[in-house]
């Protein structure tokens, strides 16, 4: 594995990793991993290398205000003061160049988990030409009533104390809100995984489970709404190969219904190639949760099929 930045359109730096094959045979294809919210890049690195061993090429950015890219503690859970989701989005789409300047003959997948998914279902519909296959993990459904008064309650703090202020009411109502499905808890972050050792890694982890700025819920809550309108859908490619996991108590896919129904809003814009693999009383984080060998396994085997005997878009 092997660390970069590159300068977004903004002038932001924005740290990457990339992980590649040992052997020196050709690249048979490329990811992009987008993660989710109070995440980072590294905690992806058990997944990446399980894919360079398939032969696939690597790539995660930390999105704005995570992990390195936000340089600094005051700085994490804040994208950006103006088009923060927009901006996301073209860090994604930059990153993407680079992929494909990199590896221009290999086909092109992203794969997106929790916020990450969010981030690119946006991609995919702006950009989906590109794409040879999209990998959605803990995904969710439009927020309704609730999400619009979150991010009414975020606007209003943001003008009261400013977009950067953090937000432990909007955190509570969203974290606070899943751990409570769980009770009772060993701790705060149970409802991620039924490993706790993956769950104490992660709240050891200096870069995770930080509150989240006021801006920052706008944008993400903006963000989540645009996904699962009606013009999103229509938008998409009807041949992009799409692939959803969620487990089955994830509270943030509303414990597989609103994973279904983002799967059937897909279904009826008449995606072609559509796979849902809902695991038994998995929660948030598959790639972390005690079945991840099948759940990665699940993935590869997917993608090693939409490599077989199909050209590069």
């Amino acid at each position: 594995m092997e660390t970069f930045t590159f300068t977004a359109s903004d002038g932001s730096d924005i740290f990457c990793r990339r992980w590649m094959p040992e052997s020196a045979t050709p690249i048979r294809g490329t990811l992009m991993i987008s993660h989710g919210m109070a995440d980072h890049s590294q905690r992806y690195d058990t997944f990446a290398r399980a894919l360079t061993d398939q032969g696939l090429a690597v790539y995660a950015n930390d999105h704005r205000g995570h992990g390195h890219t936000a340089g600094h503690e005051e700085n994490l859970g804040y994208f950006s003061k103006n088009d923060g989701w927009n901006r996301v989005v073209g860090d994604l789409k930059t990153l993407s160049h680079r992929i494909r300047s990199d590896h221009p003959d290999a086909p092109f997948f992203i794969f997106g988990h929790s916020m990450g998914s969010f981030l690119a279902r946006d991609f995919m519909a702006r950009y989906g030409e590109f794409l040879r296959g999209v990998i959605l993990s803990g995904t969710a459904t439009h927020p309704g009533i609730l999400g619009k008064m979150g991010r009414w309650v975020a606007k209003a703090q943001g003008r009261f104390k400013g977009d950067t202020s953090p937000s432990p009411l909007l955190d509570k109502l969203s974290f606070g809100s899943y751990a409570k499905a769980f009770a009772p808890t060993r701790t705060a972050f149970d409802w991620l995984s039924r490993d706790p050792d993956q769950v104490d890694l992660y709240i050891r982890d200096p870069l995770c489970g930080f509150i989240c700025r006021a801006g920052f819920f706008v944008d993400l809550i903006s963000g989540l709404m645009g996904v699962n309108r009606a013009d999103h859908f229509a938008r998409l490619r009807k041949d992009l190969p799409i692939l959803m996991i969620s487990g089955s108590i994830d509270p943030v896919g509303d414990f597989g219904k609103g994973v279904q129904k983002v799967h059937d809003a897909y279904n009826k814009a008449g995606i072609m190639d559509l796979t849902l693999i809902i695991y038994h009383q998995g929660r948030h984080e598959s790639l972390n949760e005690i079945n991840r060998d099948q759940v990665t396994g699940d993935v590869i085997q997917w993608i090693n099929a939409h490599l077989k005997g199909s050209q590069t878009p």
